[in-house]
């Protein structure tokens, strides 16, 4: 077959007409079916044809088609495939230029990128100290280093100053660290294992009795449960929302976080209930808390004054009371030495010493549940009627008066 020449080319071009023209060894002169011109190179592999594009005319000329196609002709004969080698090719430079972005991405701004993503669904003290606690400890050593070359030597040179004086800050900052990275391995920032992953890696590294000492319970300040009636009783005289607050806390066990951000739409109080979603609890799992009958007296007083979403108002930015109110409510009737958390420990104690309910009940009741997880795939129940009861009987004792200790209470079956 004679090949192609430039006054042949020209001559094609001239008629558009669709169809491809041979060159020779498999090179064609292609004209589309909307005028489009191009080379096409033919060839067969492991018995299959397959057709490569080598660029469109008259970006590519002829000369410059025939020396593509005798390159393809030569991997071929080394039983190379040169569109499968291509497509490496390009791969090759895709991931090679998206290396190169990654290296501009230093560990603070994946911090950051991590912390967009996740921390809508954080407390605000939450969000300020998760941040403050990488300025403080891992941001000067590391902050300014591309994440994907945060290796076991950098975690360590940002560890080991804290391990043995703040091993529960450093436990916390290692947890932040692979959180991270694995989000940056995800986000194609970084490849490989994660060098702050603690079992099987740090542990062989750091002292691992220093971490279990540090991980034991600290245990919240409480009242005793025989001193709550009189303090209901105080509070019951005081008719700022605070002392509302303060109320509803002890009542109802629920964390301070729970009370401050609470909005009237999570309250049915003709059904006696408050549903919080799973954003808002602590396991991220949805949880119903049943109300008595004194929390639904003063709640109805309290919702005839709302002016807001929050039942709680505040003057701060995100609308609700000051995260230390209840605080330094108790300071000023004099409980310095107690903890607003402390007050689920008062009712659990109680329920321990005052009642019969099972344990499973009082944890429940706490958002606690120590059920397995095979447990909870067959015991799907959260108990609430039970609780309910409990908690209507802890209502009545807490609010019976400073002279009432122990209530003989059995659980309703």
């Amino acid at each position: 077959m004679a090949g192609l020449t430039t006054v042949k080319i020209k001559s094609l071009v001239k008629a558009a007409m669709p169809g491809m023209t041979g060159d020779g060894k498999g090179l064609y002169f292609q004209v589309s079916k909307t005028g489009g011109m191009s080379w096409i190179y033919r060839y067969k592999i492991d018995g299959k044809t397959r057709y490569m594009g080598l660029g469109a005319f008259p970006t590519v000329s002829l000369a410059a088609a025939r020396e593509a196609a005798e390159d393809a002709r030569r991997g071929i004969a080394r039983g190379i495939d040169p569109l499968n080698a291509r497509a490496a090719d390009r791969e090759s430079r895709r991931k090679a230029a998206s290396d190169n972005e990654a290296r501009k991405v230093t560990f603070m701004a994946a911090a950051d990128d991590y912390r967009q993503r996740h921390g809508r669904a954080w407390s605000e003290k939450w969000y300020r100290g998760w941040w403050r606690k990488l300025e403080l400890h891992a941001f000067p050593l590391a902050g300014a280093m591309p994440v994907g070359e945060i290796d076991t030597d950098a975690v360590l040179k940002i560890l080991t100053p804290i391990w043995s004086s703040k091993t529960r800050t450093a436990d916390e900052v290692r947890g932040q660290i692979e959180l991270i990275l694995d989000a940056a391995k995800a986000l194609g920032w970084r490849h490989g294992d994660n060098p702050a992953r603690w079992r099987g890696h740090l542990v062989n590294l750091l002292d691992n009795q220093e971490k279990k000492k540090a991980r034991k319970r600290v245990h919240h300040a409480a009242m005793d449960w025989s001193g709550v009636p009189s303090l209901m009783s105080q509070l019951a005289e005081i008719s700022s929302r605070d002392a509302y607050a303060a109320r509803l806390l002890i009542l109802t066990g629920a964390r301070s976080h729970m009370i401050r951000l609470a909005t009237w739409d999570e309250f049915d109080l003709d059904m006696r209930v408050w549903s919080l979603t799973a954003e808002r609890m602590k396991m991220k799992v949805e949880f119903k808390i049943p109300l008595a009958d004194e929390v639904v007296v003063f709640l109805a007083e309290l919702k005839k004054k709302a002016d807001t979403d929050f039942l709680f108002p505040g003057r701060g930015a995100s609308g609700a009371m000051h995260a230390n109110a209840i605080r330094n409510l108790l300071h000023q009737l004099g409980y310095e030495d107690i903890t607003r958390h402390g007050f689920r420990s008062s009712f659990r104690d109680w329920a321990a010493e005052s009642t019969d309910f099972p344990r499973e009940i009082c944890e429940m009741s706490l958002a606690h549940d120590e059920r397995t997880q095979t447990e909870s795939a067959y015991s799907r129940t959260d108990y609430f009627e039970k609780r309910r009861n409990l908690m209507s009987a802890w209502a009545k004792f807490a609010t019976g008066g400073s002279n009432v200790t122990k209530l003989n209470i059995r659980c309703e079956i």
